[in-house]
């Protein structure tokens, strides 16, 4: 996500925001709009830039739009040894009220993996798993000289995320940070944010405890 972006009224109750959305290769952040259902806004950009627009079906209503500050994300540094990468924890059950989606941003350091052990969240099962579909929006570091932007054409025998059943892991090749915009939402009235991790490769998790974590993230500091 990058640009300079004007929100000059979203509802009645929203004064003007400017939203600053940083590039993937400056310190890894970015601020966000909460907008409710019903809502109505108008988004501009003198330069233009990259952003996304994460949205979930729900007949609640009862929050206000609001402002998300990158200042006020909570960097969540998560694994260890090579599944070690940083999560900001932008829209989840704890940091942002919502009604519906769950949002945050992964940045995976080059050669390490992310989204493993293998894991679901397709069964309602409270306190356990919830029902969520889950979209992954991926960014591959370039440089400023010489941007890139990856679309691969999926066919049969690909690895693709699908709505249900075990998925993962994300892996970035060694030498290339990767990040990925990481969207759930389900039709549960509990905003959870809960995941089982298959039962043949859940192990791997238990090992983090006798692991350093990677000395690289969290990005923007070192």
């Amino acid at each position: 996500m990058s640009g300079k972006y004007h929100l000059p009224k979203a509802t009645s109750a929203v004064s003007s925001y400017h939203l600053v959305v940083t590039p993937v290769s400056a310190d890894w952040a970015t601020d966000f709009e909460y907008l409710p259902p019903e809502s109505e806004a108008l988004i501009s950009s003198a330069q233009g830039g990259l952003f996304a627009l994460p949205s979930a079906r729900t007949e609640r209503s009862s929050l206000s739009a609001r402002y998300g500050p990158k200042e006020d994300v909570p960097v969540e540094l998560r694994g260890a040894g090579a599944c070690s990468r940083q999560v900001n924890n932008s829209c989840l059950p704890g940091t942002f009220e919502a009604e519906q989606p769950l949002v945050c941003e992964v940045l995976t350091p080059g050669g390490n993996w992310s989204s493993y052990p293998p894991h679901k969240h397709d069964e309602a099962r409270p306190g356990v798993e919830p029902e969520l579909e889950e979209i992954h929006c991926f960014q591959v570091y370039g440089s400023p000289e010489r941007p890139i932007d990856v679309l691969a054409e999926i066919r049969s025998g690909d690895t693709v995320p699908i709505p249900h059943g075990w998925h993962g892991p994300s892996i970035a090749a060694p030498g290339y940070d990767l990040y990925h915009l990481d969207v759930m939402a389900g039709p549960g009235q509990d905003r959870a944010r809960l995941i089982c991790d298959d039962p043949a490769h859940g192990w791997v998790r238990a090992t983090w405890a006798s692991q350093d974590v990677d000395d690289r993230p969290p990005f923007g500091e070192n």
